[in-house]
Formats: C-alpha cells, structure tokens, sequence
C-alpha cells in the first residue's frame, strides 16, 4: 500500500467527488491509499466486516453473492471496471458485506477508510457532507438498477396491466 498518486482528473471523473473543488480533492488525496492487487485475489469476502470505500483505477473485479440457503450456491450479481467502487453499502449501514468482491485481473485501487472520512468530517464539514450525499447517491443508482432488473426478471406470479378504479390491484389488495 503506498500514497495515492492518481491525479484529480481521475478523481473528478469518479461520481463520489462530483461537486468538489481543487482544495478539496487535495484535502481528500491525502487520507487514500493505492495498492495494486493481483487477479483472483479476494478483497471483501460476503459476512465480513469491511470499514472502507474502495475505487478501482484500473482493472476489474467481480461482485460475488452467496446464497443464504444454499452456501454452495453463489452468483456474479455483476463486473465492475475502472471508474466504479464497491463497499460503500458498509460504509452507510456499518453491516457486514453484503457480498464478495474478487479481482478477475490484475487491478489497482483506492481506498477511503470510515476513519478517515471522519477525519475528513472533522476537517472539512461541507466536503464530508458532499462526500456522503455523493456515497447515497450512487446507492440509490444500484437500488434502482437492482429494481428495474428484478422488474424484468421472470417470476411465476404476474400483477395485472391495469389497477381498479381504487388503485388496487386484483390480486386481492
């Protein structure tokens, strides 16, 4: 792990800073730390504690879900790329991971630490809060993602096209 060497353009391009300036992407850049880590390797692994926001500059990781039922059943729910993060949902709910998150290449990183947020906070209160607002923001991104392909996923139940004159459904509501 060493310094973070990644210029501001990449950070401004990185939907987590949208909205800050200069200074504060320098007050930012000394709190994250860069590794490159090698393809296969398991950086969050699902029921683990993770305390850190994670933001890939270059390479490509699949998100792992295991199931709950079934532990030798699991499922790439998607592949992130360059440009995206993971572990944000950890940040927000201090729950543990939700999921895996493996390297399928050999992939470099930044990361955030919670503790180093809050020093953040202590620091600069408007860039934490943009920060934070930032982190929510692309949460509700994949909520919604994550609804629309559930949306479009088959089920064995359907809901009629057209709701009674209440608003209600047929199917008994």
């Amino acid at each position: 792990m060493s310094e973070c060497t990644i210029d501001n353009d990449f950070l401004c391009k990185h939907s987590m800073f949208g909205g800050l300036v200069e200074d504060e992407l320098l007050l930012i850049k000394q709190f994250l730390v860069e590794r490159e880590v090698p393809a296969h390797t398991t950086l969050l692994k699902q029921g683990e504690p993770n305390n850190s926001v994670h933001f890939i500059v270059e390479g490509e990781v699949a998100i792992v879900r295991q199931s709950e039922t079934n532990k030798k059943q699991s499922r790439i729910i998607t592949t992130l790329h360059s440009g995206d993060s993971f572990g944000e949902m950890e940040l927000i709910d201090i729950q543990s991971c939700a999921a895996s998150v493996i390297t399928t290449s050999t992939t470099k990183i930044i990361t955030l630490s919670n503790s180093d947020l809050y020093k953040i906070s202590m620091q600069n209160l408007k860039t934490y809060t943009m920060l934070i607002l930032n982190l929510a923001r692309d949460i509700s991104r994949r909520l919604r993602s994550a609804d629309e392909m559930l949306a479009l996923a088959k089920n064995k139940a359907t809901m009629p096209s057209s709701p009674h004159q209440d608003g209600a459904f047929s199917a008994g509501i």
